[in-house]
């Protein structure tokens, strides 16, 4: 009769080591990379649509980035599962929204590049 092998506890715990900014986000202990990754796009979209709706000339850049970021946002948010998370989310929002809102009067989704 064939015996498995025994597996013995050396009594230590393992270390896992996550992401410094995973292990923020993940509040509750567990991984959730799609959320994080979905909360980390919709951060780096609100940053771009934030930062290039001060300039006329980028309002192509910040009118998408800023509308990307809000259909990211909310769809990071239906998905979120900690605080932090959600956090991270509202205020990137904010700011995708308010770089879109700048572009669209700066010249909109359009403005210049089709004949109108």
């Amino acid at each position: 009769m064939a015996q498995s092998p025994m597996v013995q506890s050396t009594g230590r715990q393992q270390v896992v080591r996550q992401n410094p900014l995973a292990a923020l986000l993940n509040s509750d202990g567990k991984a959730h990379p799609l959320e994080n990754t979905l909360t980390a796009v919709t951060a780096v979209l609100g940053a771009i649509a934030i930062a290039t709706c001060a300039f006329r000339g980028l309002h192509l850049l910040a009118s998408w980035s800023g509308l990307a970021g809000l259909v990211t946002a909310a769809f990071a948010q239906y998905k979120s599962a900690t605080t932090a998370e959600r956090f991270v989310i509202v205020v990137a929002g904010v700011a995708a929204a308010v770089g879109l809102g700048i572009g669209l009067a700066h010249g909109g989704l359009f403005g210049g590049v089709l004949p109108g």
